[in-house]
């Protein structure tokens, strides 16, 4: 087991609700494949540069401990879920 954090940039184009949901689908799905130590919500934030015709977006930062084979599957997951402007993990 190793500890991980990632951050995730969620559209705020559908409301907070939209972005809400989302912070609580990727809390859900970090702990059933792992142990969640935390998550920070950042809210809404500018972006530095316009992603997708996008000027804000909703950050949540999540510290977690999982198996090696997790955080890429975490990956793929945000990439394909609309909503997700953008998605970063990293072993701490």
């Amino acid at each position: 087991m190793s500890k991980y954090e990632t951050i995730l940039v969620f559209s705020v184009n559908e409301g907070d609700e939209k972005a809400a949901e989302l912070v609580e689908k990727f809390k859900a799905l970090i702990e059933a494949n792992g142990t969640l130590e935390s998550v920070d919500e950042w809210g809404k934030r500018k972006l530095a540069y316009l992603i997708n015709d996008e000027a804000e977006g909703y950050y949540a930062l999540y510290n977690f401990e999982s198996e090696s084979a997790f955080p890429a599957e975490l990956e793929r997951i945000a990439k394909i879920t609309d909503g997700v402007l953008r998605s970063l993990v990293v072993k701490k």
